[in-house]
């Protein structure tokens, strides 16, 4: 499968623009245990804290974010790749933004 993640993350960032929450995802790409999801957000719009798979990272494709763990927030920029800690965390656009969630589940 050869996915074009430039114009995927246009395309959901265009469809966050206009969606009512800030926000589209899509998963585009699920074998096994691994799933890939790109996520888009506007600036300002937040993923609430939630539970951390076993395994994961964020790849930062567009703008900026800060990813936020035991109420400290970490600034992540396009082109970042950061492994997602073990814990609790939540993400905030800090501008319009585009990711990719990369996780391993059991």
């Amino acid at each position: 499968m050869k996915l074009d993640l430039t114009a995927l993350a246009d395309e959901h960032l265009a469809a966050a623009r206009t969606a009512p929450h800030g926000r589209s995802a899509h998963l585009v790409m699920h074998d096994g245990v691994l799933r890939q999801t790109v996520i888009a957000l506007t600036s300002g719009t937040s993923l609430d804290e939630h539970n951390a798979p076993p395994a994961a990272s964020l790849q930062v494709l567009r703008g900026r974010v800060s990813l936020t763990t035991a109420g400290r927030g970490e600034e992540l920029s396009a082109g970042t790749l950061r492994m997602i800690p073990k814990e609790r965390h939540g993400l905030t656009a800090l501008e319009d933004a585009v990711v990719l969630l990369t996780a391993v589940n059991d």
